[in-house]
């Protein structure tokens, strides 16, 4: 069984959960309305009144978005790859609300990592690779989605140099080895960087 770079669940389903329950709650409330605001129970923070009212376009993509991850992790239940990258292609494919929202630029860069694994566990380097191009072209900015993206690239890399190397290509192999050596280095130096950025921000120390 080849290895995928993660379970099926996608890391960017926990990021866009928490934003649409963050922003879906806030464009539930109402002020001066005590019914309104996120329902009993909810673990979502209620709105202090300075963030603006999301557009239910980012609600739906985030929706559309989250179907379609659980549909390819459906699909990979019952071994069915091709349907699985069906599926995410046409989230990455299809409509988006407009503007440079960041939401939506990490939903659709974690996507294309996650098309990335599954490409290339099928022996698609090369579509692989344009995945992790338009995903990077997304993420520029130090960041656990760039990190990912380019933790999958040593991945993508990794399967490479095993299926020249079975074909006999030894040198093409080594070369293959060595980018995902380096890809490996760079998504671990960018984490690093998250998390110490993540720490000092709160106050306390990285290593």
């Amino acid at each position: 069984m080849k290895r995928l770079a993660r379970p099926a669940a996608s890391a960017a389903l926990l990021a866009f959960a928490l934003a649409a329950c963050s922003l879906g709650a806030c464009s539930k409330e109402r002020p001066g309305d005590p019914t309104s605001g996120p329902a009993a129970g909810s673990t979502c923070a209620p709105c202090d009144g300075t963030r603006t009212v999301v557009d239910p376009t980012l609600l739906a993509f985030l929706s559309k978005a989250r179907a379609a991850h659980h549909r390819a992790d459906l699909a990979m239940e019952a071994a069915d790859a091709a349907s699985a990258i069906r599926a995410l292609d046409a989230l990455v494919a299809g409509a988006a609300p407009p503007g440079a929202l960041p939401e939506v630029a990490e939903v659709t860069a974690d996507t294309r990592a996650r098309l990335a694994d599954l490409r290339s566990a099928q022996g698609d380097f090369d579509a692989a690779q344009r995945d992790l191009d338009a995903g990077l072209a997304l993420a520029r900015e130090p960041s656990h989605f760039r990190g990912h993206l380019i933790e999958v690239r040593g991945l993508v890399e990794e399967r490479r140099a095993k299926a020249l190397a079975a074909q006999g290509n030894t040198e093409a192999a080594d070369r293959a080895r060595k980018a995902a050596v380096a890809a490996y280095e760079e998504a671990i130096t960018i984490q690093e960087k998250v998390i110490a950025d993540s720490l000092e921000a709160a106050g306390g120390k990285g290593r």
